[in-house]
């Protein structure tokens, strides 16, 4: 970020306790005045201002707001036809932690995405897992001739390319980064891919063939959705929930987004797009 570059390898894979690490040791060096377990409940407009509300009962004044919470806050389940009959137990990837409790159980995870097929590899080790999809996985290589394939999206202009100047959002990408062999163990079968099931019984699945299959778990890695509530009040929402904005500037005047999907670019909801957002609201 502005002023301090990450550690490390350039060309290696930060885990999540450096990157926790690298924020944390950002907002000391530059003094940041952050508040942690601050969750907003509330924004009311006033005047040319805004008052913000938060479950500790804290009361902030501003005149200018950015809600920087991104697209990834609110897992996303679908209810599907006889879900409320099985017995087995449902979850969304983001309460998938380890492949331990789920040692040799029948375990269906359902997406195609990078969390599904990640999941479902580690899985396979010890269970017998299945992808459930509506298409066939579809693989890109994490490196491409010695770089991150997200250096090249940056080289070519894909990258800030402006979606949003043509009344357009970002297109965002099914396909699977392979960098750890996830495109040879899926082809083997660890985990299979099978058709999305149509429903679900008391004690499993039904395949579009009509065969009943008994499964101890299935998991949704079905992606995320918008959760703005304490946005609502100010008519900054649509009917749907999502962010009523071009380009991360809200049609409530004084607010802004920053880290949406497809806000700006193909990169806005990442920490590396991120700065290209921050220069341009």
């Amino acid at each position: 970020m502005p002023g301090m570059k990450f550690p490390g390898d350039p060309n290696g894979y930060p885990k999540r306790d450096e990157v926790i690490r690298y924020l944390k040791d950002y907002r000391v060096k530059f003094q940041l005045p952050v508040q942690t377990n601050q969750r907003v409940v509330s924004v009311e407009k006033d005047g040319d201002g805004f008052t913000v509300r938060t479950m500790a009962e804290d009361t902030f004044r501003a005149r200018t707001l950015i809600n920087a919470t991104g697209s990834f806050h609110n897992p996303y389940t679908p209810v599907l036809p006889g879900q409320e009959a099985f017995q087995g137990r449902t979850l969304h990837s983001s309460e998938y932690l380890n492949p331990e409790p789920f040692r040799n159980q029948r375990v269906v995870v359902v997406g195609r995405g990078n969390s599904a097929v990640q999941i479902g590899v580690e899985l396979a080790e010890m269970s017998k897992t299945s992808l459930a999809v509506l298409q066939p996985v579809q693989f890109v290589k994490q490196k491409v001739w010695g770089q991150d394939v997200h250096f090249w999206v940056r080289l070519i202009g894909f990258d800030t390319f402006p979606f949003w100047r043509f009344g357009k959002t970002a297109p965002s990408s099914s396909a699977v980064n392979d960098s750890g062999g996830y495109k040879e163990k899926v082809a083997a079968g660890k985990p299979d891919q099978q058709p999305m099931f149509t429903s679900f019984y008391e004690d499993g699945v039904i395949w579009p063939n009509g065969t009943k299959e008994p499964v101890d778990t299935v998991i949704f890695a079905t992606g995320y959705r918008p959760y703005l509530p304490y946005l609502q009040a100010i008519g900054a929402l649509d009917a749907e929930g999502k962010p009523l904005h071009q380009a991360g500037i809200s049609d409530v005047p004084g607010l802004y987004y920053v880290g949406l999907e497809g806000q700006r670019s193909f990169a806005s909801a990442t920490l590396r797009g991120w700065g290209r957002t921050r220069s341009l609201l």
